[in-house]
Order: structure tokens, then C-alpha cells, then sequence
């Protein structure tokens, strides 16, 4: 992306005023919640905090950030003449930058709660010491691609620091240097340095380790970054100029009211045309890398009532024995080291690990429950976290991630874990695959394979249930009912095909029914009493006709109950009478005929 800022301002009376002003500008903006500096004098009655800043006074950027804020634009009649930088871009933060600093904010929140540091204030400071890691030059594991090295400490024009690491962290082993995306110096680094991306080492040229130990350092001597002082005091630890804290207010109040994530290596770089070219440069930067023939900038304003030194005002350094009074045509620099120390590159991933099942499943209409996850592993079967995975959909399938989308990258973490979003399994029943694959790496795919199901038809429903005769049901003991129980079920006027239902013969209390265990019953197919039947379904035109109800020998009034699946009740009376004794046969009255003689001979 091209550069879209404006000159880079000179520090001094000119640079002083118009960020004044520009805070003026956002702060007449009425944004809630606004941080910013009212005016010049909140700044001046801040006091120094004591002890070394973490830059070592180190040049900066001084570009502003547009009057018009990602989400409000200037109100008419707030305009102010002054030079206005890139647009909207301007609220585009690198992706991995942008993942170290909500990370710092995390892991700082949950051990020191009260702190209160905003991700948008480490977003601000990054701003002005790299431009974001020189718009997200970083590798998946965070660290840089080039060394990002500041000025020579050597008191000429800045703070005067002999070496305090032997050259390890900025290759000069005369005097130090601020070093990596946030520019600590290695003096303050051995101190505060941090292991935010858990690989074992804490590396200032790493965005995550210097965002966290950025975090930790704004957040000691117990402030409360909600509070204005306190915050005023964290930025000045930084770096202690009134202008860097103006500035770093600036960026601050305008990410805080908008920000969007943009691709690494695509965030706007400040232009740096100014005596301060080399800030945030690197080896072989043509913007001005260590060792440029540049100019040193001139010093910062020191603070009210405090005498400027001839190294950087209020930064306690040691002046040197006789500051030169005209700029020599040509001011001593320290040529680049002949090999700057370059973290080594990320370990390659040579393996994507299926973790979880290898078949999912979902019903159409719903969504997949198991979230499709894979690690990342090295040679050695070590995690590779900042890895890119891809995890795409192919085949025949309505199935999407968020968005409608058929393909998604994830971000591996730092145990080398990378969890695609929840797939949706969409409206068509079938089998795909969803094929994971890391970006950039030769390691083999790890495949899921996925199953949408048919959803259940829906269950028939009905809102009522009535006879289909009102003719009274009665049958006499040890007998049958004669005429059959015939119901019909419908919904909304219409015939209920299909609705299950539920016969019961229960005692006379329809309140809380209870199976009666005397009177009518049905036969099972053992022939033996059943008093409840379940499975029965009415036919395609509602209608449903029980089985032949028998009697047993208890005379009486009986109910039989009728529930369908939606709890529709039909209660239907049953009369059972005595049955009756036929009478004893009566003695007959006819003569009997005499026997007959048998003649003798």
C-alpha cells in the first residue's frame, strides 16, 4: 500500500503548536469518552516519572492522525488549517500487530486487573515509534523481517547511553540503541522484557513479546490507565516530551473511535522526509536505515522549569563535555553493523495434526457442533503458532461457514491450534469435505469428512378430537360393546393425518386420570386384559376406529380417555349393565307311553 501520510512535522515551536492544536480539533469533536488533552497545559503540569524511558528518548514520528476519524468526520465550522494526513487508511492496523496488542491486553487484564490498559493505547505508542512494525513487516510468529533500530545513543542530539548488551539486541557495542517494533532500549528491555507468544525467548524484534512487555511497563507503580494523571505519567515513562505525549494522546483518541484489521504488510507508513529519517528504520530500509546520513533532529522542548541539557532535555543523560554550537556539515554516525542480529526464521510446519473426530455431522438446518481443529507441527512435532491455515469446503453441499463462505483462514495460537468458525450444515442433506490446508508450507492437508443429515419430518398436530356418532356406548357384563369407538382428529378444520394417539380406561377422577385395573378393557394378542393401547395413528382422513371393547363382570359406568400427541383429551363414556340369569326349564306334562309287551311264545 502506498504511503498516504503527510510530511513528517519537525519538533520544536512549529510541531508543539500544531499538535496542540490538533488535539484541540478531536477534542472539540465531542467523541464520548475522549482521552485527549483539553489543552497545552494538562501536559505541562505532568510530572516526569523517574528513571530511564523505555526508548531512551528516541526520535519518534510526529505525523498526526487525520482530522476526520474513522467513524465522525469533522463537524462544519471545526476545520482547521493544518496538514491533514491520510484518510480512513489511517484506522488500518496490521493483522499480527493488531493480534499482539488485544493478546498484551488479555494477559495484562488478567494479572493486573486494575491497570486498565487499553490494546488502542499500545496501538498509539507502536504507531509513533515503527508506524506498526513498518505497516506489519513481521513474520507469522510476530518478529520482524529487518531489525527495526534506532539513532545511535551517543549524545549527540539524543541521549547519551554507553553500550549495556554487548551489541546483542542492536548490533552496536559502542552505545545503545532502541530496538524492535515498540523501541525499547536493551538497558530497559533486560528489565521489562516479556515472552508474549510462549516460545521460550523474549525478543524485542518479536510484536508480541514487545507489546506485552510495553503493557507491563505502562501498568507498574500500581496506575490506573482509566485515570488521566496516571496515563500521563505511562506515556511520559515512555518517552519524555510533552509533543510525544500530545502525539501519542492523538493516536489514541482516534483508534479508540475506530480501527479495521488490514493484511500484514499493508498498513500505512509514516512519510520520513524529515532530519528524522531513520526513525523506526531497519537494515537496507530506503526510508532511512541505521547508519543514514541524516542529520540528528534537533532537541525535544525540556520540561517547564527544568534547563535543557545538551543531550535530550529531561531524559537525565549525560551531556557531552563540549556540545557543538554549529551543526557540522557532515555529524559523526555510526556506520550499520557490518551483521545485524536477525531473529532466525520461524521453524517451517511439516505437519497439520487432525485433532477431534474425523467425521462430523450436522442435521440440515442446524449447525455442526464440533468445531473443525488441527495444530500445526514442525520436524520435530513442535507446535508453530502464527501459522495461516485454510479450511475450505469441497463438494456438493449447502453447507457455509460464517458469511456464506466456503473457504476461511484461521490463525494458529501459541500452542499451534487452529479452530476453525462453527459450520453451518444449510438446507440439503449429503457428505463433503472440508479440506485443511496450512498457507505457505508443503506439509500434507488434513481432511474432515462431514455429513448433513435430514431433518425429521414434523409431527402431524391437531387442536381437536371428537366422535363420529353420538349414539350412547353400553354392553352388558362378561359381553362386548356391540358398536365400536370411532373418533376423527383435525387441525384447523382440516383432517389430521397421522396424529398419534393414546387410549386409556381410567377411574372416574379426569382430573389426575389413573388406569382403572376393573371394567372395559381391550384384548392384546396373548388374549389377556389391556386397559392401555399407545402406537394407535389415525388414518390419512383423520379417522380412528378402536379395537372391539369386552366387558368384564363388574357392571357400571366406565370412561374411556383419548389423548392425542399435542394434548388434545376426548373422554368418552362407557355403561356396562348386570347381565341377566335365564330361568330353570319347567317339568313336562305328557304321559310317558306304557312299555310295550313282548308276546312270549
Amino acid at each position: 500500500m502506498a504511503a498516504q501520510f503527510g510530511r513528517r512535522l519537525r519538533k520544536g515551536a512549529t510541531a508543539t503548536t500544531v499538535a496542540a492544536l490538533v488535539v484541540a480539533a478531536l477534542s472539540a469533536s465531542e467523541a464520548p469518552g475522549s482521552t485527549s488533552l483539553p489543552a497545552d497545559e494538562r501536559a505541562a503540569e505532568a510530572t516526569d516519572p523517574p528513571g530511564t524511558a523505555v526508548t531512551g528518548n528516541s526520535p519518534y514520528f510526529t505525523d498526526l492522525p487525520p482530522l476526520n476519524t474513522p467513524n465522525r468526520p469533522n463537524k462544519p465550522g471545526t476545520s482547521i488549517d493544518l496538514p491533514v494526513v491520510a484518510g480512513p487508511a489511517e484506522a488500518g492496523i496490521p493483522a499480527t500487530v493488531l493480534a499482539a496488542y488485544k493478546r498484551a491486553e488479555n494477559t495484562v487484564r488478567a494479572s493486573q486487573p486494575g491497570c486498565r490498559l487499553p490494546w488502542q493505547l499500545l496501538a498509539a505508542i507502536g504507531k509513533v515509534e515503527s508506524g506498526q512494525a513498518r505497516g506489519g513487516r513481521v513474520n507469522a510468529n510476530g518478529t520482524t523481517l529487518t531489525p527495526i533500530l534506532g539513532p545511535q545513543l551517543n549524545g549527540v542530539g539524543f541521549a547519551n547511553i554507553t553500550d549495556t548488551d554487548d551489541g546483542a539486541y542492536d548490533g552496536d557495542a559502542t552505545h545503545d540503541r532502541a530496538v524492535g517494533p515498540m523501541q525499547f532500549i536493551p538497558s530497559t528491555w533486560a528489565t521489562w522484557g516479556q515472552d508474549g507468544n510462549a516460545d521460550g525467548r523474549k525478543d524485542p524484534n518479536n510484536i508480541y513479546d514487545a507489546a506485552l512487555a510495553a503493557g507491563r511497563y505502562l501498568c507498574a507503580h500500581d496506575r490506573d490507565l482509566s485515570q488521566q494523571d496516571d496515563l500521563d505519567q505511562a506515556i511520559l515513562g515512555y518517552n519524555r516530551s510533552r509533543e510525544y505525549l500530545r502525539t501519542v494522546m492523538s493516536w489514541f483518541d482516534y483508534y479508540r473511535r475506530g480501527n479495521h484489521e488490514v493484511p500484514d504488510g499493508a498498513g500505512v507508513l509514516p512519510v520520513t522526509t524529515g532530519p528524522d529519517s531513520h526513525v523506526g528504520g531497519g537494515a537496507g530500509d530506503r526510508r532511512g536505515g541505521v547508519g543514514a546520513s541524516t542529520p540528528p533532529s534537533p532537541p525535544r522542548d525540556p520540561a517547564p522549569g527544568k534547563p535543557p541539557s545538551s543531550g535530550k532535555p529531561g531524559d537525565g543523560a549525560t551531556p557531552p563535555a563540549k556540545p557543538p554550537t554549529t551543526p557540522p556539515a557532515k555529524p559523526p554516525t555510526t556506520p550499520p553493523p557490518t551483521k545485524p542480529p536477525v531473529d532466525p526464521a520461524p521453524a517451517p510446519v511439516t505437519a497439520l495434526e487432525r485433532l477431534g473426530s474425523a467425521s462430523v455431522t450436522a442435521t440440515e438446518g442446524g449447525k455442526f457442533s464440533d468445531r473443525l481443529r488441527v495444530r500445526a507441527k514442525t520436524a520435530a512435532g513442535k507446535p508453530v503458532p502464527g501459522a495461516k491455515v485454510q479450511f475450505q469446503i469441497v463438494g456438493d453441499t449447502a453447507a457455509r461457514f460464517p458469511g456464506a463462505a466456503t473457504r476461511v483462514v484461521a490463525t494458529t495460537g501459541v500452542d499451534g491450534i487452529a479452530t476453525a468458525p462453527v459450520l453451518g450444515a444449510g438446507d440439503r442433506p449429503g457428505s463433503f469435505v472440508v479440506h485443511a490446508k496450512a498457507l505457505g508450507a508443503a506439509a500434507p492437508a488434513a481432511d474432515f469428512s462431514a455429513t448433513v443429515k435430514a431433518a425429521p419430518a414434523p409431527a402431524p398436530r391437531s387442536d381437536a378430537l371428537v366422535r363420529t356418532s353420538d349414539k350412547e356406548l353400553a354392553a352388558r357384563a362378561d359381553g362386548s360393546f356391540a358398536d365400536a369407538v370411532e373418533v376423527k382428529a383435525t387441525y384447523k378444520g382440516k383432517a389430521a393425518a397421522g396424529v398419534g394417539v393414546t387410549a386409556t380406561m381410567v377411574t372416574g377422577d379426569t382430573g389426575r386420570p389413573v388406569q382403572n385395573d376393573k371394567g372395559p378393557y381391550f384384548k392384546g394378542a396373548d388374549g389377556k386384559a389391556v386397559r392401555t393401547l399407545t402406537a394407535l395413528k389415525a388414518g390419512a382422513d383423520g379417522l380412528l376406529k378402536l379395537p372391539v371393547i369386552h366387558t368384564d363382570g363388574n357392571a357400571g359406568t366406565y370412561k374411556l380417555r383419548l389423548t392425542t400427541v399435542d394434548g388434545v383429551v376426548l373422554v368418552v363414556e362407557l355403561t356396562v349393565t348386570a347381565a341377566t340369569t335365564a330361568p330353570p326349564a319347567e317339568p313336562s306334562t305328557t304321559p310317558s307311553a306304557p312299555p310295550s309287551a313282548t308276546p312270549t311264545a
